[in-house]
């Protein structure tokens, strides 16, 4: 999926042994833009290091499932798009150039 990335997240040490980093990525369609999260996990936690908001990459990544069972027996699934590789542009992507505030008044 190719895509602009809008958040960074720190690392979360979920465990002694498993860790997690999280990133948004837009894929800044025209008409219907999408806003995905996805998961690094381990050692591929680090991907994340060199890249930076605004930037344009490309991520390829699994889709993982689960099943949960609440303490009250209550069953819930659960799905994660976890990324394994994330190739990128080193230039940020360019914002887009808008005329208007916030109120949608001209700024004249």
């Amino acid at each position: 999926m190719k895509g602009v990335v809008e958040k960074i997240f720190d690392t979360e040490h979920v465990s002694e042994k498993f860790k997690k980093r999280t990133f948004v990525l837009n894929d800044q369609a025209e008409k219907y833009p999408q806003t995905i999260s996805f998961q690094t996990v381990q050692d591929k936690t680090t991907l994340l290091d060199s890249m930076i908001e605004g930037q344009e990459v490309e991520v390829s990544f699994n889709l993982r499932g689960r099943e949960w069972t609440s303490p009250s027996g209550e069953v819930k699934y659960f799905n994660t798009l976890e990324a394994w590789r994330i190739d990128g542009s080193s230039e940020p992507s360019p914002q887009p150039v808008t005329t208007e505030d916030k109120d949608g008044d001209l700024p004249f």
